[in-house]
């Protein structure tokens, strides 16, 4: 993969200043991390947009400043807005080419597992990430999931499936499951879920049966 690379700016706005950078199409950051003091930044949204779908959080980015030296960086957290879905805040982490980083990688499930195709079943994934440790430069992009492996309801895709590039340490358990298939339920088991389960409110703690109006007199009068 070329070498991404991202143009920004120092940024001098902040607090309620924010809101007129945003509406001018930028987005604040914050460069941090090797011992370096935080900075402040301004990111063009669009080129911004561009990157990270390239780029994810787990390839480094080569970041340049007007008349300073490029640095290299992981795009380390990414605040959304929950109602627009529009990039708010950035934050840069920056790193040592020559030090090993520990980071998450996200799995990319490739094929199509013959239990489900041909048996029906229903794929369970239960990661989407792993936590891997390695230099800057052996970072991978994304790390492959093979469902063709799982040919039957017995099998099972472990971490210790996954296939790592040169120079990267595994830093997940072996024997975790990261993916498998299930049978499809039966019909009988379908319909036992449809069934309305019928409680005895009598038999619940707190709750008192209603006597029926004029029965308890009934029974006082059948005592004498």
């Amino acid at each position: 993969m070329d070498t991404l690379k991202l143009n920004v700016l120092e940024r001098k706005e902040s607090g309620k200043s924010l809101s007129k950078l945003r509406e001018d199409g930028f987005i604040p950051a914050v460069r941090y991390g090797h011992s370096k003091e935080p900075m402040n930044l301004s990111v063009r949204y669009i080129d911004f947009t561009k990157l990270y779908k390239a780029a994810g959080e787990s390839t480094i980015v080569e970041l340049s400043f007007d008349g300073k030296k490029a640095v290299n960086v992981l795009v380390h957290d990414v605040q959304i807005d929950p109602l627009s879905g529009r990039f708010m805040h950035i934050d840069f982490y920056q790193v040592d080419m020559n030090e090993e980083i520990e980071t998450d990688i996200p799995l990319e499930f490739v094929g199509e597992a013959p239990a489900v195709k041909a048996l029906g079943g229903v794929l369970i994934k239960n990661l989407d990430e792993v936590k891997v440790k390695c230099l800057p430069k052996d970072l991978p992009h994304s790390l492959a999931v093979d469902l063709a492996r799982l040919a039957t309801f017995d099998d099972q895709f472990k971490v210790s499936d996954i296939v790592l590039p040169a120079g990267v340490e595994m830093l997940e358990t072996l024997e975790t499951i990261v993916a498998l298939v299930e049978a499809p339920r039966t019909e009988a088991e379908v319909a036992a879920l449809d069934e309305k389960v019928e409680m005895d409110v009598t038999k619940v703690e707190g709750v008192v049966k209603e006597t029926p109006e004029g029965a308890e007199g009934e029974k006082k009068e059948e005592k004498k």
